[in-house]
């Protein structure tokens, strides 16, 4: 027998023992489509060739219970199940979709049933109304900042921006609190968004915007037609506030709106601010381009695009930047 291959029987019963080894792990890594028997993917939900779902059979064990809590009445232990099965499916997809669209009818059947059962007190629409409470220190300190005339206009006008999310939102039969506001700070509408799509959500982000500017061209057409410089003021100072509120980053309405912008759709808000930074010469847009050109880079992007939310955006961009180039920057409180 040749000595060499005598040196080399270690290294040779070594190899093998490891191809051994790996013939039996590799099973265990590779997995199979159960429909197609196509090789999948680590960490996919769906089979690429036969569009199966990878969890099927849990998704159906999930479902199986969330029927049986339903049954049973117990909505809110029914909803979890059900949102227990979104990471188990592709974001875009129908049931994905259904899922989001249920557990948001299963969140408003338990608010019905807890309206229904809470005592009548008389005191309902005192909670309701609570929050406007808060408009009143609100008005006080921008008449305190600007002037009785101009800061109350300007604080009606944020009240007019944050109706505008209100009405859209209650308008889709979605529940929501009346607006609260912050003095010194600005206002919010605390809504339930569980379960709602991107693009509802988006719409909702954009309604605050457009509201906004609903009232920078009222004021305009004021100015327009008495020739006070108040309403001019009102008018721009309302318009740069929604373009700020545009800026697609953290809580902002576009931020928020961004969220259903794919990242070619977030390319064209770049290109579009751009664009309205060399027409119009405000160098707002220099902030609200820097801020889509940040979220084209931030691996949030839906697959799907929202060309409807994408038109309402740069409409809503546009028509804002309108009067921030037609008014004139003197004018009441400026």
């Amino acid at each position: 027998m040749d000595r060499s291959l005598l040196r080399n029987l270690p290294d040779l019963s070594s190899r093998l023992e490891w191809n051994d080894r790996l013939s039996t792990l590799t099973p265990s890594l590779l997995e199979n489509c159960k429909r197609c028997g196509q090789v999948l993917t680590p960490g996919v939900l769906a089979c690429a060739a036969c569009h199966s779902l990878v969890h099927g059979e849990e998704l159906d064990r999930l479902a199986a219970l969330a029927k049986d809590l339903e049954a049973k009445g117990q909505w809110r232990a029914a909803r979890e199940q059900w949102q227990a099965c979104l990471p188990l499916l592709p974001r875009d997809s129908k049931q994905a979709q259904w899922i989001r669209d249920h557990a948001l009818q299963l969140d408003l059947r338990v608010d019905a049933i807890e309206q229904i059962h809470r005592p009548n007190d008389g005191s309902g629409w005192v909670r309701n109304l609570r929050p406007l409470a808060t408009l009143v220190p609100f008005i006080w300190i921008y008449s305190q900042l600007y002037g009785a005339e101009f800061g109350l206009g300007f604080a009606l006008l944020i009240v007019v921006h944050e109706m505008g999310h209100f009405i859209d939102i209650k308008r889709r039969g979605l529940p929501a609190d009346m607006p609260v506001f912050l003095p010194g700070l600005g206002a919010y509408v605390r809504w339930r968004a569980l379960g709602v799509s991107l693009q509802t959500r988006a719409a909702v982000s954009l309604a605050g915007p457009l509201a906004g500017l609903i009232g920078s061209w009222v004021c305009w057409l004021l100015w327009l037609k008495t020739g006070d410089g108040l309403f001019a003021g009102l008018a721009r100072a309302s318009a740069w506030l929604n373009l700020l509120n545009l800026v697609p980053v953290w809580v902002l309405d576009g931020g928020q709106a961004a969220l259903a912008l794919s990242r070619a759709e977030r390319i064209l808000l770049v290109v579009v601010s751009l664009g309205m930074l060399a027409l119009f010469r405000e160098r707002l847009f220099i902030v609200i381009a820097a801020g889509a050109l940040f979220r084209v880079f931030i691996k949030d992007a839906p697959e799907r695009s929202s060309p409807g939310i994408t038109a309402y955006f740069v409409a809503v961009l546009v028509l804002l930047a309108v009067v921030m180039k037609y008014v004139p920057v003197q004018g009441g409180g400026m």
